[in-house]
């Protein structure tokens, strides 16, 4: 049986570690957002060196697991006297930071990739009408290359977002109290397993949930244009002949 009253005095905590792992996946996400989409643009390029470093970087942080990525952020940067002795210092002793910061490095890579493969598959048609149109390279880009690349991987990216959801737990490893610190903690003070991580294991459930549904509310609105009964042309209204 579960102990309610476990569950009741454990639920301000677990709202507070719902809002921690918010916070921690919409800056890291958004910022892994904006710093993917130029990468990506470089990514796609047909010049080695705009794709070489990119290509390096994207391998190395999606080649490597994100929790070493995080202890060498955490645990390993600060042992580099340059770090200590600098302005950066303040910043990298802040468990936050280098938790947001290992999420965000770990999302740019994946969310750099997805885009790049979403940006090579653009149709050659559509290139040549846009230039053909006189557009300059920019509105090209802007216009032809990125809404396109945009709704093609919008359903990858989605699933980049939840992947990154459920990542946030590893914030735990370096004392940040978000969902799963505060499952270990009520475990710790109670020895329960339902109250603790399987309280865990709802909340992140409903994040899925509510993510799975957003990024779909999404696809419906940019994919539109690929559902066979939103694009199908109604046949005409037959004139019964007895109106004629």
């Amino acid at each position: 049986m579960i102990d309610l009253d476990i569950v009741r005095d454990a639920l301000p905590a677990f709202w507070r570690g719902l809002q921690m792992t918010l916070i921690l996946l919409g800056t890291a996400g958004l910022a892994g957002l904006v710093l993917a989409v130029p990468l990506a643009l470089a990514r796609a390029s047909a010049r080695i060196w705009l794709w070489g470093p990119v290509f390096v970087f994207t391998f190395v942080l999606r080649g490597t697991p994100l929790l070493v990525q995080l202890f060498i952020i955490y645990f390993g940067l600060p042992q580099i006297d340059f770090i200590r002795q600098s302005a950066l210092w303040p910043l990298f002793r802040d468990p936050f930071f280098c938790a947001w910061l290992a999420f965000t490095l770990n999302s740019t890579a994946y969310t750099t990739e997805i885009f790049a493969g979403a940006i090579r598959n653009t149709p050659p048609g559509e290139v040549e009408a846009a230039r053909a149109m006189g557009l300059s390279r920019f509105q090209v880009l802007r216009d032809v290359f990125w809404p396109g690349a945009w709704r093609r991987a919008l359903p990858q990216y989605g699933n980049e977002v939840i992947q990154l959801m459920h990542a946030t737990s590893l914030a735990s490893t370096v004392t940040i109290v978000e969902i799963l610190r505060v499952g270990r903690d009520v475990y710790y003070n109670h020895l329960v397993i339902a109250e603790s991580f399987g309280m865990a294991a709802v909340f992140f459930l409903a994040l899925t949930v509510v993510l799975t549904t957003i990024f779909r509310l999404l696809e419906r609105v940019f994919l539109r244009h690929l559902d066979p009964r939103a694009s199908a042309t109604p046949e005409p209204r037959r004139q019964d002949p007895a109106h004629a």
